[in-house]
């Protein structure tokens, strides 16, 4: 199931895939890696650009990974 939100101040679509034995979040902040942060404080993923608050999302349980790639945030968890 592929569920969406929206977030930031320009309400760029953040996509949620839920799986049997966990979930992805992937959100395509278009800025280059080594300019972008991301920070989860309880069920909050806070994404930074040059240390400045870009987006902030939900996230449905404990996160095991934050990795980036070409700009495109990808946070993983289980539920």
């Amino acid at each position: 199931m592929v569920r969406q939100q929206h977030a930031g101040e320009d309400e760029r679509i953040v996509r949620r895939y839920d799986y049997e034995d966990g979930w992805v979040i992937a959100a395509d902040v278009g800025v280059a890696d080594d300019r972008l942060t991301a920070d989860i404080a309880g069920e909050t993923a806070i994404v930074l650009v040059d240390g400045e608050t870009e987006l902030e999302f939900e996230v449905p349980g404990s996160v095991e990974s934050v990795d980036t790639n070409n700009g495109v945030l990808v946070v993983r968890g289980t539920q």
